[in-house]
């Protein structure tokens, strides 16, 4: 039995909007630590229901998230920061924050190119 695979222009599309995005917030991340990483989750929070039913919708959720978990780390970080005992501990946790970051967003973008969804 043969199987074929077809390709949607819609999908692909989206599919290339997804890598784009995957790439800006890589640049936000590393450039600015993530503060500007709003404007690629807008971009995610407009383009995700247009998405709904494909693997592409995992990706953008996937995104958001990564997003919000790392907003709230921060949050905690800093408020570790602000007291004298938990500065030795902010000094452990923001590395591994930061390499949590960067496993989410490569991690995210080699799934959508072996067109795999994420697990949300």
């Amino acid at each position: 039995m043969n199987q074929e695979l077809v390709y949607e222009n819609s999908t692909e599309d989206a599919k290339q909007f997804a890598r784009i995005m995957y790439v800006v917030h890589a640049i936000t991340f590393f450039f600015s630590l993530g503060t500007l990483s709003i404007l690629p989750l807008i971009a995610n929070y407009i383009k995700r229901p247009a998405t709904a039913g494909t693997i592409v919708y995992s990706h953008h959720t996937w995104m958001i998230r990564s997003f919000w978990w790392y907003l709230v780390w921060w949050i905690v970080i800093g408020l570790l920061w602000v007291s004298l005992i938990g500065i030795l501990v902010v000094w452990i946790v923001t590395p591994l924050v930061w390499l949590w970051m960067a496993y989410r967003i490569i991690r995210g973008f080699v799934d959508l190119n072996n067109n795999r969804p994420m697990p949300v």
